[in-house]
This record gives C-alpha cells, structure tokens and sequence, in this order.
C-alpha cells in the first residue's frame, strides 16, 4: 500500500513539474545594510530554448539604497561577473522602474525597501549535462548619507530535468514592474544650449496631470538633482530638463523611462527611444569626475600644454634620478644597502672586484627598474588600472618577500648557513661568481624600494606612463640610476673605500646585528598583509614563517637530527601551506575596516568631531557639490613616506585645528590593495604613485602638495581657502 502511495506521488510531482529536489543555491549575505539572496527561476528545468531567470533579491535596511543601471549624480549600477559551463550565455539585467533619490542639489536614481534584478540564461543546443552549476560574482554600491561596496559569491546547481518555481511569485512582481515598451509616435525631444525639451504623446491616462520623473538610461546627460519644469497640456506631458555640460555622449537616439513621481509600490514605468534631431550642443569638458574638478582639469591641461615638450622629460628624469638616490633613506631598504656596505670591508683591498660589483648591482637595480616600469606600461596598455608599486598589493608578493627576509635575517643571525645546505655546484659558483650575489641584491633592494616613493618622483612617474615607451622606459632608469648611484660612486672612490675599518671580529659582530633591521623589515611586511588581508592573514603567515625557520634550523644540524627531523618539518611546511596559504588571499573582515557599522563616521584624529572618512569618487563629488572643501590623502600601508606623514604633520592638532575651523573635510583613499578608483583618480591629477596630497575646494584647481609633509605648508594651503 505504501509503495503505490509513493509511486503515485512520484509521478504526480513528474506530472505536475514540482520540484523533488529544488535548485541549490549559496545562503543569503547578511550585513547591517542588506540581506542579499539568489533566486531561480526554471519553470520547464533547464533545456536549449526554454526560459531560465536568477535573480539577485536585495532587501535594503531602512534609509539604504542600492542604483538604476544610470545611477544618476552618482553611484555604481550592479553588475555581475559570471563562471558558466559551455552553451549557457547570461543575458542583460531586466531592470525593474527605479525611483529618484534627492541629496542635496544631487540625486541618484535605484532602489530601496526590497527589489528582485532578473537576469535571464540563454541555454543554447548543445547542453546535455544533468544539472547547470554556475557560479556568479555580484558587486553592488549601498548608500545612505555614506556608501559602501558590497559584493556576494554565490554558487548554484539547477537540476536539469526538473522544474525550479519556489519563486515565482517574486519573479513575476519583478516583471511586473519593468517598465513598458511605449512607441515613439509623435513624441519628441528637442536639445538646446542649456535644457533638453520633451514633448511626449501617449502616456497613461491615469498619469494625466500628475507629476512625473525623467529616467534617461544615458548617464551625464542631464543635471539629475537640478530644478526643472514640466506641464501637461490635455494628454501631452511638456519638460525642459537642464543638460549636464559636462556629458560624455551625444546620442542620436535616447533610451528613456518615466514614472511617476510618487508610485505605489511595484509599479511600473514606460520606456521609449526617441531620436533626437539636431544634435546637441558641445561637450564643455571630460567626464568622470565633479563639474568642478572637470573644469579645474581642464585649465589644469591647458597650463601643462604650454612647455616645451623636451624640457618636461629633462625635468623628469632629473626629478627620477633625485628621487632614486633619497630612496636611499628608506628604512625598509637599509638592511639590504647594510650587507653592501658589509662587502665593503671584506673587499676593500680587491678594488678590481669591489668595482665590479658594484657594476653588478647597479645592472640589478637598473635593469629591475625597467623590468617593472616595462611590466607596468604593458599592464596599463591592456587596460589593467596599475599604479607604482603594484607588486606590494598583492598578498603573495608581500608573503614572498617576508620569507625571503626571514631567510636572510636568521642566516645573518647564524641560525644556519648557506653554504652546507646548498649542492656543491651551486656553492661553487656563488664563490666564483661573487657579482651574481651582488646583482641579485640589486634586484632585492628595488623589489623593497620601489613602492616608497619619495620627493619629486611622484611628478616624474606620473608623466612617465603618458609618454611614447622608449621616455618612459628612459625615466624608469633614471630612477633606478639615481638609487644605485651612491653605492656606485663608492666602488669607484678610494678615499671612501679606504676610510672603512679593516676587516677583524667586528664584522661577525656587525653581520650578527645586521639580522635585527633584516627580521624588523619581515614585521613591516607583516604589517602591511594584515592590512591586505586581516588578522587570519598575518597570523597564517607568522606561522608559515616559523615553520620555514623550523625547516632552517633542522637542516644546519646535520647527522641523524637532519636525516629525520628536516623532512618532517618540510612536510610541516607543505601542510601549512596547503591550509593556511588561501588565508593570505583572504579579505579583511568587514568588522576591521571602515565600511563595519561601527566605524561609519570614518577614523576619529586628535581634535574632537573631526574624522577621516573613506574616499570614493562618489564621496568627493558629493562634498565638492555641496560646496565643501576637501583634503585628500593617497596612502597605502606598503608606503613608509605615506606612514611618516600620517603620524607626524597629518596628526599635528594646530592643522587638525584648522581644519575643523573652515569645515574641511578629510578623506583618505587607501591603496594598500588594488583599487581601480583610486588608480584612475590618481591618473586624472597627473601621478602614478604615491603619497599624493589634494586640497580641493569647490571651483578651484585641486592643490597639490609636497611629498613630505610638514605643519607649516598644510597650514598655508588651508590659509588661502
């Protein structure tokens, strides 16, 4: 009796399409701004030509929204990066109608309360598996009075004979609530110097004498938040819209929605693509950025034009080759010029081999120079937003390097020693090959140097990557020219080789001391890839570290020790970094960083009231449009003259104190990871590196300052506002 029951309740769920065992899909993303689910939608299961829709559900906590595909003043629409077996294709989001969002004399145009983004998959001939298993990235900008980005992995598998419909009923309100197609008819816009004017036929009866908004699917065309007229005249709905003198398209046909101003909930627009005749008027100046910035910008071009073009390059290879020999003074490249400086002594009396090793390093230096700035050209070229000092925002590289200076500081501390470890070809040829020591040190010493950038390099790194290859490549060189000069200079003086002391027991001494700076540069690292990647990142690295000094240590012991306990703690090391390596790539917890609930208000300074709060484009925009002034800090926890600043002029209560005097507002763009915005933002003041520091007040030039910070010149910036 049993087994008919089931037998027929199987097939009424065949029969009926429900679901035995629905679509899989990762949980929900919790923050205190949103919860965030995934949904499906596959009604005839997943097969060539029948409908299959995900849909990304964001419901927003009171006051929070999410944007329109335009975002209107500001904002970022969600978009989404796919990973789908072969003959599955994603299609475009099916946007429902969104809302307008006032802020101040701004406006932004998305989504509050709960909103469904349909995305439909095309299932092409040719699929055939049991069940389509996809996974999607979607990345999203969530807004109050402060914004922050969120993004969400999910994982899905959709079985493919059976029908997924738990979410019907969602799916259908967000269709529900796209706006309808409308054909053009008689309607017309008509562009003039200043306004756009709409002239629209055939719009709902029940709309008839009600206000509505204007939604143009063009972003920069019109002044979203500005004032603006409209009227109906029967059943023909007039508007003179203000033009953002500052758009980036001039469309001959332009995608619109309308909406009523205060709709229901769940109700829908009207789209139409009316053409518009007569062109527009011209483009006043680059987009991307606030009206006010776009034309300081371009009166900042215009000053740039005027010199001569072979003096600017002459003045940035000058200011590389400065700014390389002050890299010099960079503490965390001291213990590598140290053990130069030790060779010295060892061999001050073979001033053959003395100068060739200098030679050595210097082709180091120089040649690393140019295999970054070539790497970095090369990047950007492809479209890859880079900056100086890339290497250093990528966790395996900063991890990389701090073994590579455990290794060298424990070998220095005498822990082991290189040479009865290594095979004895190789030994032999370090001997015979001294130079090779020296150039690989001269590699060493870039790959730590080069994301410190110091005084007049910022100028000169930021023309370099707007100049034809061969001068770019030429200001690289500079630079690295400029830091081995020194070291260079020495191999070829007498007077200085000879001032050094005589070899004896106080090299040992030295060479011993030598590993504290070394293992102090391996807790900067450390530092900096917990700014990278958290707590978990910087301890996962701490212990892979101290199983590496393990493994060090077992191998100098030699005999029975080193025969059993230097592959156990090898096979150590293997495990740790089998388990803890994917920690290194690992993001920050929210609860760490400025975005957390905790720490909207952004970092408190010395001064009561005043903070530093996070930058973004949207951010300065927004302060800018309000009329306030601004002061920005490039940074990154990788550059030891952006921490000098932080913690001595930037940190001084008399500038604080002016600051909060005339109401400026403090933001800092952190670079520590890569961060595209920052890049291009950086790109748009004419630098490429950093620290970088703006002075921006609403309708004038940014101000840029000096590299090196002091009280006095801050505090005569902020007297000219």
């Amino acid at each position: 009796m049993f087994k008919i029951f089931w037998v027929f309740l199987l097939g009424a769920c065949l029969g009926l399409g429900v679901p035995l065992a629905g679509a899989q899909v990762s949980a929900p993303v919790l923050t205190p701004e949103s919860r965030t689910s995934l949904l499906v939608h596959a009604p005839q299961g997943v097969a060539p030509g029948q409908p299959l829709w995900l849909g990304l559900q964001i419901e927003h906590a009171p006051g929070w929204h999410s944007y329109w595909k335009n975002p209107g003043d500001s904002g970022l629409p969600t978009e989404f990066e796919w990973q789908l077996p072969g003959h599955v294709v994603p299609g475009a989001i099916a946007w429902p109608t969104p809302r307008k969002f006032p802020l101040g004399e701004l406006a932004n145009y998305g989504y509050k309360d709960t909103v469904l983004l349909p995305i439909p998959l095309e299932v092409r001939p040719g699929f055939a598996a049991a069940a389509l298993e996809l996974e999607v990235l979607a990345t999203w900008l969530i807004c109050r009075e402060e914004c922050i980005p969120q993004e969400a992995r999910f994982q899905v598998r959709i079985p493919a004979q059976m029908a997924t419909v738990a979410h019907a009923a969602a799916f259908e309100a967000a269709w529900g609530a796209r706006p309808v197609a409308l054909p053009a008819g008689a309607s017309q816009l008509v562009v003039g110097e200043q306004a756009l004017q709409a002239t629209l036929h055939g719009l709902p009866a029940a709309w008839q004498g009600r206000a509505l908004e204007f939604f143009p699917e063009i972003g920069a065309l019109i002044q979203p938040g500005a004032a603006w007229q409209q009227r109906w005249e029967g059943g023909v709905w007039h508007a003179s819209i203000p033009l953002n003198p500052f758009r980036s398209a001039s469309p001959e046909q332009l995608p619109l929605v309308l909406a009523l101003a205060d709709p229901p909930p769940g109700a829908a627009g009207v789209r139409m693509e009316l053409p518009v005749p007569g062109g527009w008027p011209a483009v006043a100046a680059p987009t991307g950025v606030s009206d006010a910035l776009a034309a300081a910008l371009a009166a900042e071009a215009a000053r740039a034009a005027a010199p001569a073009p072979g003096l600017t390059l002459w003045a940035a290879l000058l200011g590389a080759l400065i700014g390389g020999m002050i890299l010099n003074l960079m503490p965390c490249v001291f213990p590598v010029l140290a053990l130069k400086v030790l060779s010295f002594s060892q061999h001050a009396q073979d001033r053959r081999r003395l100068r060739l090793g200098g030679l050595a390093y210097t082709a180091g230096v120089v040649l690393s120079f140019l295999a970054l700035g070539a790497l970095l050209l090369g990047l950007r070229a492809a479209g890859e937003q880079l900056g100086w000092g890339f290497q250093l925002q990528n966790p395996a590289v900063v991890a990389a390097l701090a073994a590579l200076f455990t290794l060298i500081g424990l070998n220095l501390a005498g822990l082991f020693q290189f040479g009865p470890m290594l095979p004895s070809a190789l030994a032999s040829l370090r001997v015979r090959n001294p130079n090779a020591d020296s150039f690989l040190t001269g590699v060493l010493a870039t790959a730590v140097a080069s994301p410190c950038t110091a005084p007049f390099m910022g100028a000169a790194l930021g023309l370099a990557v707007t100049l034809a290859p061969a001068q770019a490549l030429a200001v690289f060189a500079a630079l690295g020219l400029g830091m081995a000069l020194p070291y260079l200079a020495a191999t070829w003086v007498p007077a200085l080789v000879r001032a050094l002391p005589r070899p004896g027991a106080w090299m040992e001494t030295l060479r011993q001391w030598l590993a504290f700076p070394m293992l102090a540069t391996v807790v900067w690292l450390l530092w900096v890839l917990g700014h990278q990647g958290g707590i978990d990142a910087a301890a996962g690295l701490l212990m892979l570290l101290l199983l590496l000094a393990w493994l060090l240590w077992a191998v100098g012991r030699g005999g029975l020790m080193r025969r059993w306990m230097a592959p156990l703690a090898l096979l150590a090391l293997l495990g740790g970094l089998w388990l803890l390596g994917p920690m290194l790539h690992a993001q920050p917890s929210t609860s760490n960083t400025s975005s957390s609930a905790g720490a909207e208000r952004g970092t408190p300074t010395a001064v009561a009231g005043l903070y530093w709060e996070a930058w973004s484009p949207q951010r300065e925009a927004e302060l800018l449009a309000q009329g306030r002034t601004v002061f920005i800090d490039y940074t990154a926890a990788w550059c030891v003259s952006c921490l000098y600043n932080k913690h001595n002029a930037l940190a001084d209560e008399r500038f604080l104190q002016d600051v909060a005097a005339r109401k400026v507002v403090l933001l800092r763009a952190d670079w520590t990871l890569r961060d595209p915005a920052v890049t291009a933002s950086l790109a748009r003041l004419g630098r490429n590196s950093i620290p970088v520091y703006v002075l921006h007040a609403p309708g004038r030039a940014p101000l840029l300052l000096s590299e090196i910070l002091t009280v006095e010149e801050l505090r005569a910036a902020l007297a000219q506002l």
